[in-house]
């Protein structure tokens, strides 16, 4: 074990996390959902999530043969929705071609949608104890500032030093611990913007802590401007609720309930008399709400209607009417959800 690993995994006995919900057990699927879950989120705002999801869903025939508005419902908030999609997707496929036992080697488990090497090798690592390196976002900026790696981690070139050194360090013994440890040091004390290198167990031979240049590493990605998109979201609303249509399966809010979007060339109330078959008034424009991605962001622009008389039958499978004092248990956007808490405020 070399003097790095042993470092890493004092600090971790007497300083790490030992008690996140995912640990006590740690079978494959806990921490499979944990893993996926964590995916660019903060542990704090896992928590609460895990727990809600694990006890709806407690293994992965649960989770197979429950209809993805369930599983995106409890996903609601929690953002990049496509990580609800395909861990769906994927305890599909693992009851199907293995019996819903989770896969035990490493191609197999990658093969999985939404899961890649990082993410199979510390589901791997922290369940069955099998050595895998693994890179996540913590694990990156650790290996980065202790051999001042320049370069951003996306460049290929600069992700194969930092996976050669994640390769290097991973113990042969210990590797569950060790996993668990370096994501622990790289979410509590090497942060990105206050680390504490004082009580850094690594900083005695960190390159970055000893040139004073901790805040250079890892390099960041090259920024490019970030665009603005422009939407309409009609809340039509009848004793019934408010107009909820489902979105297609990809793209933005894939799979989500969302609120009718409206193009520039639509007039609400015309909309209404065309779609729903009946008249709309009272129409209210509220200030634009933004939703930011990581790409871009998102200027919404909500439009309230009153609907009066009876409504044409709306379909099923792809329309409903949501009861905001009884609501459906489906999946809905966090801006949607705002603006249906706001119109609930105003009635």
């Amino acid at each position: 074990m070399s003097d790095f690993s042993h470092r890493l995994l004092d600090w971790y006995q007497r300083h790490g996390r030992h008690d996140l919900p995912w640990q006590t057990p740690a079978s494959p699927y806990r921490v499979w959902v944990s893993e996926v879950m964590l995916q660019q989120t903060q542990v704090a705002t896992v928590i609460p999530y895990f727990e809600r999801f694990i006890k709806r869903f407690p293994d992965i025939a649960s989770l197979a043969a429950a209809p993805l508005d369930d599983v995106l419902h409890l996903w609601s908030g929690l953002g990049y929705y496509a990580r609800a999609r395909n861990l769906h997707r994927a305890a599909a496929l693992v009851c199907k071609k293995n019996d819903g036992k989770f896969p035990e080697d490493l191609d197999s488990v990658c093969a999985l949608p939404g899961i890649g090497r990082s993410t199979a090798g510390a589901i791997l690592s922290l369940s069955m104890h099998q050595r895998h390196p693994i890179l996540d976002g913590n694990v990156k900026r650790v290996l980065a500032r202790h051999a001042a790696i320049p370069g951003w981690p996306g460049e290929p070139k600069v992700a194969e030093k930092l996976w050669a050194m994640s390769e290097r360090h991973t113990p042969r013994a210990q590797v569950a611990d060790y996993t668990q440890a370096i994501m622990d040091l790289g979410a509590t004390l090497c942060t990105r913007r206050n680390p504490d290198c004082l009580v850094c167990p690594l900083s005695g031979d960190c390159q970055a802590h000893q040139a004073a240049t901790v805040h250079e590493y890892p390099g960041k990605k090259p920024r490019s401007a970030k665009r603005v998109k422009e939407t309409t979201m009609l809340l039509a609303v009848t004793e019934e609720g408010v107009l909820l249509e489902k979105r297609p399966a990809s793209g933005i809010w894939g799979g989500l309930w969302g609120l009718p979007e409206l193009t520039d060339q639509d007039v609400p109330t015309q909309w209404c008399r065309q779609r729903l078959g009946c008249d709309a008034h009272t129409a209210e424009t509220w200030p634009v709400y933004r939703h930011s991605f990581t790409h871009f962001d998102l200027d919404i622009l909500p439009v309230v209607v009153r609907l009066d008389g009876a409504v044409a039958a709306v379909d099923d499978r792809a329309q409903l009417w949501y009861n905001i004092n009884s609501p459906a248990r489906v999946g809905l956007a966090a801006p949607v959800t705002a603006l249906l808490k706001k119109l609930h405020a105003s009635l």
